[in-house]
């Protein structure tokens, strides 16, 4: 009661709660996000305790109060039968609570233990296979002078982490599915039945996983080969730094984080060259300047959209009150638009003194561990698919969609039809 007399609660946006989890919304959330930025930096989704954070400033501010917001997911945002957003909780278990929603000393444990393999040297040794990998794939899309391009955007990510993990590369298609199943339970579209079924896939996923963790912690590399993840892990365990649900915890988020993540950046890549030759045109002129375009639609299209915290005491923020147990949606996508921040942040925009300067990738202790391997993998696909044809556009027969979540931001299908080099 204190808290509330000091501090009023935030305002409810949008004022109809069910909008926050539209199609409209799903399909272009910007309109919105930048309203909440303008006017509602911290708003309440209805009565659900869940809080949308929108301005870099204030997404700055809860990052760097870790005494009062934790990192771990105890919780979603739900749509209910009658289209309502309500909230499903979540157990917080040492198997759950790991790498990006771990906090402090378990994160910085987890960290470490991948950390050594993720570098930006061991990531760079691995480009030729990488490249190999996307022309095979792309090989199949230039001979049929086009088709869907999602196919190609899931199954490389799904084979580059499968391999850095030391998992056959022969289950391909089943790492592609599990990849992308990663941010599902995020997704705010799950009924109980998917629910289930999502249950079931992830203790399937567990299963072969543990199968997969070596028993011994004699390592395989030698001085051309780096340790596999799950080598890593293993030894983790032998020394107690984790046990092994944490090891195989830290394996599936591995997947979604490594898998999904960077097939939308790769789709969100493709649709902006698709509807833009001229940029591509540059950039197949250019090549040099690829990183710099990938900054920039991580900018605009951050592959998450959010990442949620929870509150572990009464506190305040933006002059708001919080009550333990609200949660916060740290909207990337918002904070990457704000003008406080960029000059004309809704234009792409190649020559940006900081082009590394959004959040995309997070902040702070918790920065995403595969950054440097999410660039890599796009600025090959970017480099194959520009060196490889004089024009690519959108198949304007098929429509263009987003996948049905309110978390990630991937294209559910990616028709395009490309002009091979001959």
């Amino acid at each position: 009661m204190e808290n509330q007399l000091k501090f009023p609660r935030a305002p409810v946006f949008p004022e109809d709660p069910r909008l926050i989890l539209s199609d409209d919304f799903l399909q272009n959330p910007h309109p919105m996000l930048r309203e909440l930025r303008e006017n509602h930096p911290v708003a309440r989704v209805g009565d659900t305790g869940v809080h949308l954070l929108s301005s870099w400033a204030i997404i700055v501010e809860a990052l760097g109060r870790e005494e009062d917001f934790s990192a771990n997911l105890t919780g979603v945002l739900l749509r209910d039968v009658d289209g309502t957003p309500t909230t499903f909780d979540l157990p917080v278990s040492a198997g759950t609570q790991v790498i990006a929603t771990a906090d402090e000393p378990a994160h910085a444990r987890h960290r470490n233990l991948v950390r050594a393999r993720l570098l930006e040297r061991q990531i760079a040794a691995m480009e030729p296979e990488i490249r190999a990998w996307v022309r095979s794939n792309l090989r199949t899309l230039l001979d049929a002078g086009g088709g869907d391009f999602v196919p190609l955007a899931e199954t490389v990510p799904a084979r580059v982490i499968g391999h850095l993990l030391g998992l056959p590369a022969e289950d391909v298609d089943q790492h592609r599915q599990w990849a992308m199943m990663g941010g599902e339970m995020l997704a705010g579209d799950l009924d109980l039945q998917r629910m289930q079924g999502l249950a079931e896939d992830t203790l399937a996923m567990a299963v072969y996983l543990s199968e997969h963790l070596p028993a011994t912690t004699s390592p395989s590399a030698s001085d051309d080969q780096a340790p596999t993840l799950m080598e890593l892990l293993a030894g983790g365990v032998a020394s107690e730094a984790i046990d092994p649900t944490e090891a195989i915890g830290i394996a599936i988020v591995m997947f979604g984080a490594g898998g999904e993540s960077t097939s939308a950046l790769l789709g969100s890549a493709i649709r902006l060259l698709a509807e833009d030759p001229e940029l591509a045109d540059e950039l197949r002129c250019e090549p040099t300047r690829i990183p710099a375009f990938i900054e920039e639609v991580l900018r605009l299209e951050p592959p998450f959209k959010f990442h949620y915290r929870s509150v572990r005491r009464a506190c305040e923020l933006g002059g708001f009150a919080l009550e333990a147990g609200d949660r916060l949606m740290l909207l990337w996508a918002a904070a990457n638009r704000d003008p406080a921040v960029y000059d004309e942040p809704e234009q792409l925009q190649l020559d940006r003194t900081h082009p590394r300067h959004h959040m995309s990738f997070g902040r702070g202790a918790h920065f995403c561990v595969g950054a440097h391997l999410a660039r890599l993998e796009a600025r090959v696909v970017l480099e194959e698919l520009l060196g490889s044809t004089n024009g690519f556009q959108l198949d304007d027969s098929e429509k263009v969609r987003h996948a049905n979540s309110i978390f990630v931001r991937r294209l559910a299908h990616l028709p395009i039809r490309l002009q091979a080099v001959r």
